[in-house]
């Protein structure tokens, strides 16, 4: 473990000269002071877009593959990663065994915290191994710190193991990002509170894992436009959204878009069925000809039905 000297140093732990007197202010000067910081965020963010790309287009090509993609954390960074986890597969109706969230101390610290459980490289090491994370998949380890030991830990077991590491840190120069193949670290300073990294640290790595799990997700076929053609119809709400996705997808209107979704099962098949004027076994095996990529699909039969018959033959 690192020593307090080493601890004061990080800019997540130095001491925010503007804030310095917040608990004298006004409530409204209090919370503009506030969102003042929380603005600079987004820039951090925007620093650190090449990274974040080159983690997109690393992890898709695992996921093409056949891999899968872990998390791991503790306290806020762990609770951001299980809640970017658990969001992907309803979002986007893929399977719960493409993400996996680990965070220290195991579930009982998601509502109940655990700080000690971050002090064990042994132990973040051995909860990923327990996890069986293989060559095929990838591992983002989130600390805003960018030293946690037991994300270290873990993090050096996946590269061990020849998964793909992707270091998740607000600080640069990272302890994670020497032993990672991609780090991503937005700087976003001093905290509000000095050393409460669930602020502007966890709102930059909540944004910056938004990003990767969507550009995954929208590289590997889930998104058609800017929707949302993988969705899950689990509730009353959830199918309205489905059929409005259908008639922006198609121009259908919603009794038509109702009875194709009925018909269909799903939203993709759905869009085919209308689109190409299939059967539903035809749409479904036209989509699995195409890895499930819906614009590929549609691109391709647009580019077929504008050739010459001799051409297209």
């Amino acid at each position: 473990m690192e020593n307090t000297t080493n601890l004061a140093a990080l800019a997540t732990e130095a001491r925010n000269p503007r804030t310095q007197n917040i608990d004298q202010l006004p409530t409204l000067d209090m919370v503009r002071l506030i969102n003042d910081e929380d603005a600079k965020v987004a820039a951090a963010v925007a620093a650190v877009l090449p990274q974040i790309a080159q983690a997109i287009d690393a992890i898709a090509e695992r996921f093409q593959q056949g891999g899968r993609l872990f998390y791991t954390g503790a306290g806020t960074s762990g609770r951001l990663g299980v809640l970017d986890a658990s969001e992907c597969p309803p979002t986007f109706s893929v399977s719960p065994d493409l993400f996996h969230a680990i965070i220290a101390g195991g579930d009982t610290a998601l509502r109940k915290s655990s700080e000690q459980s971050e002090d064990s490289p042994e132990q973040g090491a051995a909860d990923l191994a327990a996890a069986g994370i293989t060559a095929q998949d990838a591992l983002i380890g989130i600390a805003a710190s960018g030293r946690t030991p037991y994300v270290l830990g873990a993090l050096t077991h996946a590269r061990s193991h020849n998964a793909l590491t992707v270091a998740l840190t607000c600080v640069p120069n990272s302890a994670m990002a020497a032993v990672a193949d991609i780090s991503i670290a937005p700087v976003t300073g001093p905290e509000i509170l000095t050393g409460s990294t669930r602020m502007k640290a966890g709102t930059a790595t909540k944004l910056v894992l938004n990003m990767i799990s969507t550009g995954v997700m929208i590289k590997t076929g889930a998104v058609y436009g800017n929707l949302m053609v993988n969705m899950q119809t689990t509730n009353a709400k959830l199918v309205d959204r489905a059929q409005r996705i259908i008639m922006a997808a198609t121009g259908v209107d919603q009794l038509t878009a109702a009875k194709l979704l009925t018909e269909a099962g799903n939203i993709k098949t759905a869009i085919v069925m209308q689109k190409l004027s299939l059967d539903r076994i035809n749409a479904e095996a036209k989509l699995a000809a195409h890895n499930g990529i819906l614009s590929a699909l549609l691109r391709k039969s647009q580019a077929a039905t504008s050739l010459p018959a001799s051409e297209s033959d």
